[in-house]
């Protein structure tokens, strides 16, 4: 195929997508007024708080972290059993800690569960440029644990992002599955071989979106200010995209602003320092580690982010992991079928503290 042919498919493609955006928004904004006004009878999400914990990174990053106890750590510590899990949730790209809204309420006052903010999201201070990798986001979850789960097992659950810092944690503490980490959930995430371009348009070819999505999100950058002025939270497009994109079906409009307000509130330019990590990014050697443990890999059928595709591959190079397919749910699945994510997170907890127990048994 010629490159001058290349070239007129992908302008087909951004093309299509500038069309179909446009038109939408003058067709679907009676849409967005009914949804917007169904999520302002909904209940607030996002709301969940403990007391706040600052962890400092290695490289002097404040990080906004937050602890439920069951009850108070220091005054349960003598009584607490050797098998009994901390939970530590890891949230994705864009997102914060409030992302685990249904996880955080179905886990409070019955087990302890960690939560932060990554670096340069949420309450978390920014990072430098050159800090802003995944392989970093796996040096702070080794900073978190060591600070807010010091002793006892730990069980991880990772959102895309998140299951990428939890698989670059791996990379550089493999010998710490097994041992301290007892068992993980990735969810809506990858080990590699993610396409963003496809993102924008499947039409794209890849040899075309591999150079031009970076170089349009550096061009993006450049002017962070007007990109962040038409991404405001709230905003008809903002709300659209959001929907489209995180959800695989109808959902309260609540579910749509809590991720909205979330994008919105991260800045354009962390997101366009971090993006050139995804394409780049190729943890499949490290999935061995996670043998090692009750692994369960989670993804919904109609995820355009990170496709099921994804998680079933992760799945055949992990021996033993449980593959757990939520049929019709989009990336944001942690909402959109919280009861199915929980149930699925409860089963790899008691199985995790199982098998965690048997060295232990007399």
């Amino acid at each position: 195929m010629s490159r001058r042919r290349l070239v007129r498919m992908a302008a087909a493609g951004v093309g299509a997508a500038a069309a179909a955006l446009g038109t939408g928004v003058v067709v679907e904004r009676r849409v967005v007024r009914s949804r917007k006004a169904g999520a302002a009878e909904g209940d607030r999400l996002g709301g969940l708080r403990s007391d706040p914990v600052v962890v400092t990174t290695d490289d002097g990053l404040l990080l906004h972290a937050e602890v439920d106890e069951i009850a108070p750590y220091a005054a349960r510590t003598a009584d607490r059993s050797p098998a009994e899990a901390t939970l530590v949730f890891v949230h994705g790209y864009a997102l914060t800690m409030d992302c685990w809204h249904f996880q955080r309420l179905h886990y409070r006052g019955k087990r302890r569960t960690v939560f932060y903010d990554q670096r340069s999201h949420g309450r978390s201070q920014r990072s430098s440029r050159e800090n802003a990798t995944i392989d970093h986001l796996g040096q702070d979850l080794a900073t978190v644990l060591g600070e807010l789960a010091p002793d006892g097992p730990v069980v991880l659950v990772g959102h895309s992002m998140g299951g990428m810092s939890i698989m670059a944690f791996a990379e550089d503490h493999p010998e710490e599955f097994g041992d301290r980490v007892v068992g993980t959930a990735l969810i809506s995430t990858t080990a590699g071989g993610l396409r963003p371009h496809r993102i924008i348009s499947r039409l794209i070819p890849d040899r075309i979106g591999a150079t031009f999505g970076p170089r349009l999100m550096a061009a993006l950058a450049r002017a962070p200010e007007l990109v962040d002025s038409a991404r405001r939270g709230g905003s008809n497009i903002g709300f659209l995209v959001t929907e489209r994109f995180a959800f695989g079906a109808d959902v309260p409009g609540s579910y749509v602003e809590l991720v909205d307000e979330m994008l919105a509130g991260t800045p354009f330019d962390v997101l366009a320092e971090f993006f050139p990590h995804f394409e780049a990014m190729d943890k499949y050697a490290v999935l061995h580690a996670f043998a090692s443990v009750p692994t369960t890999i989670l993804c919904g059928t109609r995820d355009v982010l990170t496709s099921v595709d994804h998680s079933r591959k992760m799945a055949e190079r992990i021996e033993g992991a449980r593959l757990v397919e939520a049929t019709g749910a989009g990336h944001m699945v942690i909402l959109e079928q919280a009861d199915k994510v929980n149930r699925v997170l409860d089963e790899l907890v008691a199985e995790a503290e199982r098998q965690h127990r048997r060295p232990h048994a007399s």
